[in-house]
């Protein structure tokens, strides 16, 4: 009997492993972390609904079809509060069945956005009878005493009330999702922040911003103190570096360190939501920041949101949160996404402004930075036609996706950006130079010169052997030279434009010559597609005009495309 039990539990606890293995979750490549889905990295080639247009089935019925016409394989899907628990303690979960049922006709992945206490600062997903209830479930306050529409994080009703209709959503999902995985991550809240001040200055949250910084914080500070983010280690060590005292002798007395104290608060509360729903049902989890642009200060902005100079102390209450992840509406896209690729933190962007751009945007921000997913805000209102950027660019992404994910964080793949002020990057591969260019710096496209706006044009481009890449994109042409022959042309572009050595060379000007100096040259161009095991399908060569006669590699930006090249080299 002992030995029958003994085997029952070992099966069991295998079944158990099989099922985690089988849940969506994260695995390390190299400098690269992978979302897996159905044992497989998958990358979101996504979108976000608007944030009232899955509060129907109406809607949910008409939208989803046009998603799948989109290209999309996820759709980012807001679930409101206050719509499954309008009356307290009784939970409709309609809205998400439904949410569910549509993607698997139409052959979509969910990313659930839990609109809990709150969305975009304010606590406007919250249920009437908590909203009403203002004792119970109390608000924050302005410096002034001002109340406002924000739920505190220094209430543990408003955490028992909050958490209650998380665990019964993760739950519900649980149960009717645990096998099929529709849903494959859950962004915990929505663009956490306090508006109007930099913190909330109720009599609780005055309390603990005069008692002693949490062990937990100093000891974290002082463990990372040579990898903490740059902004946090110089304001710790301009305060003197303290490990020890309150929020203002450690940090200094200004409205940063208000914000810092509101972050340790606000992350310490999803923390806890977190431990809630993964003790039901463990999917990846995230939390979205809104931007601190355009030169506003902390309460101007929602201070204290997951913000990148803020992800130690996120990372250090929270550890539970996978990715801190940005909605970028502001200009300057590529440095916006450097400032959250970071060692500690995967790159996600689960809002980004909707427009043509981002189509090639998609493609920079997994080849650039291994990017787990990409998804543009109220995607329903893009246009339903094949030849939009966005659903040219999810449809060449979906054919790379296997070899994206199998180049990912080996050193070998980049991302392009290109627009009318930034048009060039040089790569650089052991002998070889990629000089990469926007579309419009060709001389003979009419368009180049008639002062019209052109469109971003990027790309990705993976070396797959020391003379073999992979280029997909928009947009970009791609010039191919050795170092010897890029440190020769430099070298003749010195000369004075009669032909004579500028001062500090040679008269003979022998270092303008050839001397025996490697070219490298382009032996094909092809068109190709990607079949599912991410081998390569011939399409056509492009040796002649399209390849300007050998001279380059090109994508023009009325499409999208992926090139396979092969160089080799001659004297």
């Amino acid at each position: 009997m002992k030995k029958i039990l003994i085997c029952i539990l070992l099966v069991n606890f295998c079944l158990l492993q099989a099922v985690a293995q089988h849940v969506p979750h994260w695995q390390k490549q190299g400098s690269a972390t992978q979302l897996i889905v159905d044992n497989h990295p998958y990358l979101i080639l996504g979108g976000e609904l608007g944030n009232s247009s899955a509060s129907s089935q109406q809607d949910i019925e008409r939208i989803f079809p046009k998603l799948q016409r989109l290209g999309l394989n996820t759709v980012l899907v807001p679930a409101y509060w206050d719509l499954i628990e309008a009356q307290e303690g009784t939970f409709d979960f309609s809205l998400i069945d439904q949410a569910i049922h549509q993607a698997r006709q139409n052959d979509l992945r969910i990313v659930f956005l839990w609109f809990g206490a709150w969305k975009n600062s304010m606590s406007c997903y919250a249920p009437l009878w908590f909203k009403q209830d203002y004792k119970k479930y109390p608000r924050v306050r302005t410096e002034s005493g001002k109340p406002l529409e924000i739920a505190s994080p220094f209430s543990e009703n408003v955490f028992q009330a909050d958490s209650k209709a998380f665990s019964a959503f993760m739950k519900h999902l649980a149960e009717t999702d645990g096998e099929r995985h529709t849903v494959i991550m859950i962004q915990v809240e929505n663009e956490i922040g306090m508006l109007e001040s930099a913190r909330d200055h109720s009599e609780e949250a005055n309390r603990l911003f005069n008692a002693p910084v949490p062990n937990t914080l100093l000891t974290y500070l002082t463990q990372n103190r040579k990898t903490l983010h740059p902004w946090l280690a110089k304001k710790w060590q301009d305060a003197g570096g303290k490990t020890n005292g309150t929020w203002q002798e450690v940090f200094g007395a200004d409205m940063y360190t208000d914000e810092i104290f509101m972050a340790w608060h606000y992350a310490s509360y999803v923390e806890r939501m977190i431990q809630c729903g993964r003790a039901i049902y463990n999917l990846p989890m995230y939390v979205n920041a809104a931007m601190n642009s355009r030169g506003r200060t902390p309460g101007e902005y929602p201070s204290a949101g997951p913000l990148a100079h803020l992800i130690d102390i996120w990372h250090c209450a929270a550890p539970g949160i996978d990715l801190l992840a940005p909605d970028l509406y502001d200009k300057g896209f590529t440095d916006w996404t450097a400032q959250y690729k970071l060692h500690n933190n995967p790159l996600f962007i689960p809002e980004i402004r909707l427009e043509p751009n981002d189509g090639v945007r998609a493609f920079y921000v997994f080849g650039e930075h291994d990017g787990i997913g990409f998804s543009p805000f109220s995607i329903e209102d893009a246009p339903d036609t094949p030849d939009y950027p966005l659903s040219q660019s999810y449809r060449k992404l979906k054919e790379l996706m296997p070899l994206v994910t199998r180049y990912q964080g080996k050193g070998v793949m980049k991302g392009l950006l290109f627009d009318q002020v930034d048009k060039e990057r040089t790569l650089e591969w052991d002998n070889t130079l990629l000089i990469c260019k926007h579309f419009f710096t060709l001389p003979w496209d009419a368009r180049a010169t008639d002062g019209s706006v052109w469109p971003e044009g990027g790309g990705l481009v993976i070396r797959m052997a020391e003379d073999e890449y992979l280029i997909a994109g928009s947009g970009i042409v791609i010039e191919f030279k050795s170092k010897e022959e890029a440190a020769l042309n430099t070298a003749q572009a010195k000369l004075g434009e009669d032909g004579f050595m500028l001062k500090g060379e040679n008269e003979q000007g022998d270092s303008t010559h050839w001397k025996g100096e490697k070219r490298i040259g382009i032996g094909s161009v092809d068109q190709v597609s990607i079949a599912t095991d991410g081998s390569l399908n011939f399409i056509r060569r492009l040796n002649g005009d399209q390849d300007h006669q050998g001279r380059h590699a090109r994508i023009g930006v009325d499409d999208f495309q992926i090139l396979h090249v092969k160089l080799y080299e001659y004297k």
